[in-house]
């Protein structure tokens, strides 16, 4: 057993958000049941993030912004999706013209942005197309979106899965990969174990450790024999596995283009660092960074940071090159983050702006945690975001 997940530090919950984590624990305590006593975390995971009618995506409390439970680059300031148009519409440029394909929209606050800024670079893409897996963020971003001039919002549509049709153009993922659902790994010799969810002898739910599936075991090993120090007993790591056909089916969608990639997350050797000793698991709840994922199910956010080697490989596997790999504060420096504070007039509105940029661009913020990668196929144009940093060496 590693904890039994109980924080008391939490905001309390009112009676309907109480009675909405009690149903997703009972549907994950008859998961556990029908799997014999226990399921991996992965399963886990995947159940109270995207379980229908109850999974955290899959409900209608308020994620995103200062009134959710977390804030994201986009909602944080317009500066970020601004100085993303300006990548944009370079890209654009160089493929005269082409579609752009959001996975996983949020609020739609990017979407919006965007389109109001290629319209006024005169660089509009034929369509923007979001494809969104919950309903009820579907809703939020319709909603925005139907503010927009009818030349904008006409060019928007929605889209429940991949598109049929290959596309030219250009891939947008902002904080899509953390959310996989992924294996958990405990270190032991001479094999590790996997970390999954079970129940106590009262029927509460509680992390503990079991032998992993024969898929897990062969690529958790193949990780470990991987890195270039040992870990030491008790480590405890995450390892997705997801990414591989994530990346996999992103490619079947993309004949030419870029795929623009923004998360937190670290080069393979960094991410396994000896001293990480608890993994990068964080769970979010009402602007609250934690550690537990067995409180507040499915009322919370469960993320893990990227393993950009992981996906920098599975890219390769595809036939999709890595362009570049840079931090979020270098692509946002290379967009023009500065001349886009700096062009504005009004003395209280530049200083306002000047806040937000500070906040996306120092390393204790956003700055060095988050990342930026470039994927393309049959696209050799420069790419601005990139020009300031190449980090492509630390995968």
């Amino acid at each position: 057993m590693i904890r039994s997940g109980r924080i008391a530090a939490l905001p309390a919950l009112g009676p309907e958000e109480a009675d909405h984590s009690r149903a997703i624990e009972a549907l994950i305590r008859r998961r556990i049941a029908e799997s014999g006593g226990w399921i991996d975390f992965e399963t886990f995971m995947d159940l109270a993030l995207y379980a229908p009618g109850l999974g955290y995506y899959s409900a209608g409390a308020t994620k995103f912004g200062r009134a959710g439970d977390f804030v994201t680059a986009p909602e944080m300031s317009d500066l970020f999706s601004r100085c993303v148009a300006r990548q944009c519409a370079q890209c654009l440029e160089a493929l005269g013209g082409g579609q752009i394909l959001e996975l996983g929209a949020g609020t739609g606050r990017m979407a919006a942005v965007l389109l109001g800024d290629l319209a006024q670079r005169g660089a509009l893409p034929a369509r923007y197309a979001i494809l969104e897996v919950s309903a009820d963020l579907r809703e939020r971003q319709q909603e925005r979106i139907a503010h927009l001039p009818e030349n904008l919002r006409g060019r928007v549509t929605w889209l429940e899965h991949w598109p049929q049709e290959r596309l030219e153009g250009i891939v947008l993922a902002n904080e899509v990969l953390d959310a996989l659902a992924c294996q958990r790994f405990v270190v032991h010799r001479p094999e590790p174990s996997a970390l999954g969810v079970g129940l106590d002898p009262d029927g509460a739910l509680i992390e503990c450790e079991r032998p992993a599936a024969a898929r897990a075991r062969a690529a958790i090993a193949s990780l470990l024999s991987d890195l270039p120090n040992a870990l030491p007993d008790g480590y405890v790591s995450e390892l997705c596995l997801r990414i591989e056909p994530w990346i996999a089916a992103l490619s079947e969608v993309l004949a030419r283009g870029i795929v623009l990639l923004f998360d937190y997350g670290l080069p393979r050797a960094h991410y396994y660092h000896p001293e990480r000793l608890n993994g990068t698991l964080r769970c979010h709840f009402r602007q609250r960074a934690h550690d537990d994922p067995l409180t507040r199910i499915g009322l919370q956010d469960i993320t893990a940071w990227v393993d950009f080697t992981r996906v920098a490989e599975a890219a390769a596997a595809v036939g999709l090159d890595v362009r570049g790999f840079a931090t979020q504060a270098a692509f946002l420096l290379g967009t023009g983050i500065e001349a886009l504070v700096a062009e504005s007039a009004a003395p209280a509105e530049r200083s306002r702006l000047a806040g937000e940029a500070r906040r996306l661009l120092l390393p204790g913020e956003m700055g060095e945690a988050f990342k930026a990668m470039a994927l393309t196929r049959r696209f050799e144009a420069p790419l601005a975001g990139f020009a300031h940093q190449d980090l492509r060496g630390s995968l």
